[in-house]
C-alpha cells in the first residue's frame, strides 16, 4: 500500500511540475535571517512576473497577511509525509517566488508530534521536508536555494498531549534566510 501511495505522490508531483512555469528573475535579492525581523532596503524590488496567477509576489509579500507567501507552514496527517491537496497551491506560490528570485534561500524544516520514537520522528520529519523540497524543485527552484532539516518532535509548535496539539506539530515550516 505504501508503494502505491508513493507512486501516486510522485505522479502528482510530476503532473504539477509539468503544469508549472517559472517567471523571470531579479538579482540582488536579500532576506534577513527571519523575514519578520526586518527587510533589506535592496530587497524591495524583487518580484515574480505573475507566475501561475500569483500576481506580483515581492519580498514584502512574505510579511503581508493577505499574500500566499505569508503562510509558511504546511500541516500533515498522522504518520504521513504526503502533501495534502489543499496545501499544494501554497507550495506552488513559494516555488514561484523562489524560482523568480534565485538569490533567496529557504530552510525547509520538518516536524512531528510526540508520538513515536525519537529516531522514527526524525525520519518522518525528514520525509515531510523532503516532500516539500521535491515539490519546490519540480517547480523550478534551484537545489542550492533549499536547505532541509528535520527536528522530529524536538520543537513543538504547541504543547499538549491530545489531537489538537499533535495536529499543529505535524508540519513543515518554510523559513526564509539571508546570505
Amino acid at each position: 500500500m505504501k508503494v502505491v501511495q508513493r507512486l501516486m505522490m510522485v505522479l502528482a508531483v510530476v503532473w504539477l511540475a509539468g503544469c508549472s512555469s517559472t517567471g523571470g528573475s531579479k538579482d540582488g535579492v536579500a532576506v534577513e535571517d527571519r523575514v519578520d525581523s526586518g527587510m533589506d532596503a535592496g530587497a524591495a524590488d524583487a518580484t515574480t512576473s505573475g507566475v501561475d496567477g500569483y500576481g506580483d509576489l515581492t519580498i514584502e509579500s512574505l510579511s503581508d497577511p493577505n499574500s500566499p507567501l505569508a503562510q509558511r507552514v504546511i500541516y500533515f496527517a498522522f504518520d504521513s509525509s504526503e502533501v495534502a491537496e489543499q496545501d499544494r497551491p501554497l507550495v506552488e506560490a513559494h516555488a514561484a517566488f523562489l524560482a523568480a528570485n534565485p538569490t533567496v534561500k529557504v530552510n525547509v524544516e520538518g516536524h512531528t508530534d510526540e508520538r513515536g520514537s525519537r529516531e522514527y520522528n526524525i525520519g518522518l520529519g525528514d520525509r515531510r521536508a523532503q516532500a516539500i523540497r521535491r515539490m519546490l524543485e519540480f517547480q523550478g527552484v534551484a537545489p542550492n536555494q533549499i536547505t532541509v532539516v528535520s527536528y522530529g518532535e524536538e520543537k513543538p509548535a504547541v504543547e499538549g498531549h491530545d489531537e489538537s496539539a499533535w495536529s499543529m506539530n505535524r508540519r513543515v515550516e518554510l523559513v526564509y534566510v539571508g546570505h
